[in-house]
Parts: C-alpha cells; structure tokens; sequence
C-alpha cells in the first residue's frame, strides 16, 4: 500500500519500521516540530523522525494542522490508500482523516474502548488489570472513538510502564502489518465500540508522580510501576524529595503497621535497612527496595542504607 505515517515519540518507532519492512511505499513521515534544547544551542529530533530520516522517508513536520491548507493538499497530492497514525500528539483535522481510501488507522495502547486518551498504558497498570494490549482503530471525530479492526491482548503481570511500553509498540508494529493486509483483502469487518464500557487515561503531568501515603499499598505500588520511568514517583521528608523506583506490598491488612494500638500516620516510616524502606499507607505496609535520593543515582534500598539512613518514625510527604 502507499502510505503516509504520522507519529512522534518512541511507542511509534517500531510500527513504522515494520511498515518499511514489509514493502510498504511510505510517501512522507509526518511528526512534530524538533524541539531546542540547552537555550538554543541543540536541536532534538523527534525519534520517529531520527528513524525516518535513516530510512530515507521524507518529514514533514506541520506546527498546525488545521486550516493548513499547504499540508492538505500535499497529503491529498500524494494519493495514498491509508494513514497510520501512532501517538502523533494532535487532532488529526475531518479533512485529513476523510482523504485516503481506508481513511486514517490508528495504533492504540490499550484495549478499546478501555481507556481512551493519553496515557493508556499507565492506566492499565494503575488500575490493576490482568490485562492490556492494542486496538487498530478506524480514526473517527471523537476521541479514540472509532470503529475497531483488530486487536491483540497481553497479561499486565508485574510489568513496569516501560515494559509494557516497549512491549505493547512491538505488538502494534506486528499488528498493523497484518490489518491493512487483511483490510487490502476485505477480510475485515470493524465493530464499534461500546461507549458504556469506555474509560478514560488522561495526559500524565510530573505532579502526578507524587506519592500520596493516604491510598492502599497495593494502590501505590501499582503507581511506582506504571510511572517508571516517568514522571517517576516521589515524596518528601524535610527538605530532601526521595524517588521510588521498585517497591512490594508486605501487608496489606488493616492492622498492618499498627504499634501500641495506635494505627501509624501515612507516610511513616517503619524500618529502614537491608530489605527496604518500610512506610505505613492509608492500608497495610508499603516496602521501597530500589530508590533514589536527590542528586544520587538509583539504588538498590540494600545499598542506598550502607552507607545512609532514614529516622524511624519520620513522615514522609
């Protein structure tokens, strides 16, 4: 097929390698502005971008897409038969997703209608499902709304954000290749989604890695996986902003923690040492066993406390 993809951070890197390597004519890339770094000094390639150009793809990187009418009349120019899109990070316009004879495919971190938006993979994690995986969608108006093509499942487990990260952008390649061969053949028949199963994954901020000692432990845990690498889960003790990088529920029951009939405050630190950095939650017992303190690198909790401590009965915040 003549194609054009549209995509920008890593999760879209793989698809469109998969798409070059299976014959596909790739008439452009379409990502987003370079970004500058260092006041100026250093300009930064989107990684779709950096793939593209190794590939020999021409870019085309709008600022804006609607009322562009120079953007639309090269996509129209170029005849394509579909437009895949991955985490390309702005709302493809009616006129754009209209043009090509299969429309515009987007490639989905998560299992539609289950958390639309964002940042779908963190949200799976967070709410602790069993299961994730990619939807290809048919783009529609809304937001992750359309009519779905295909789909491929994979278990959550234990899996960091950046596990299923890299893992789901791997699935989306494979699973991209084979829809628009099936599409091409006539062997699909999208199904629409049910909107009263949908949920929404908002964009993650670097607030939102903020640990709040209030919530369960298991609650938490699934936070510091699903925000590593980013925006990383953190909390204060005085002046000092620790972050968690690896932790494990060690209890779980309400008197989890409890000293003298007295549940702890959240947030408490319980022990300190070899095994981890036990803290109190609105719910049993949080154990941290891979942290970092500010300005350190990441270590292991064994490490960190060789040659460091924590008070006994400190708030972390």
């Amino acid at each position: 097929m003549k194609l054009i993809y549209m995509g920008t951070p890593d999760f879209a890197v793989p698809a469109l390698q998969a798409l070059y390597d299976a014959g596909h004519e790739i008439k452009y890339v379409v990502t987003q502005p370079d970004t500058v770094r260092d006041r100026g000094k250093k300009v930064k390639f989107p990684p779709v971008k950096e793939r593209a150009v190794e590939l020999g793809i021409p870019v085309l990187q709008p600022e804006k897409l609607k009322y562009n009418e120079e953007f639309l009349e090269t996509i129209r120019a170029a005849e394509v038969d579909a437009i895949i899109v991955a985490a390309y990070g702005k709302i493809i316009t009616r006129r754009i997703l209209d043009t090509p004879k299969y429309g515009c495919l987007n490639i989905h971190g998560s299992l539609l209608p289950r958390f639309r938006g964002a940042a779908p993979i963190q949200a799976a994690i967070a709410a602790g499902d069993e299961e994730t995986g990619i939807t290809i969608m048919q783009m529609a108006k809304g937001l992750d709304t359309g009519d779905m093509l295909a789909k491929a499942a994979t278990p959550i487990e234990d899996k960091t954000g950046e596990q299923l990260h890299d893992e789901l952008a791997e699935m989306g390649a494979k699973l991209i290749c084979e829809t628009l061969t099936k599409l091409e053949a006539g062997e699909i028949t999208p199904e629409k989604q049910d909107d009263s199963l949908s949920t929404y994954a908002p964009m993650i901020s670097k607030e939102d890695g903020h640990v709040d000692f209030t919530l369960n432990a298991k609650e938490i845990e699934r936070k510091i996986r699903a925000f590593n690498p980013w925006p990383g889960s953190f909390a204060s003790l005085g002046d000092k902003t620790y972050k968690f990088w690896k932790a494990e529920v060690l209890a779980t029951d309400e008197a989890a923690g409890e000293s003298s009939g007295e549940k702890p405050v959240p947030g408490t630190v319980l022990a300190a040492g070899n095994q981890g950095l036990e803290i109190a939650t609105g719910l049993g017992i949080l154990r941290v066993t891979e942290l970092q303190a500010p300005g350190r690198k990441r270590v292991s909790a064994a490490d960190y406390f060789r040659g460091n401590s924590i008070e006994i009965g400190s708030v972390l915040r």
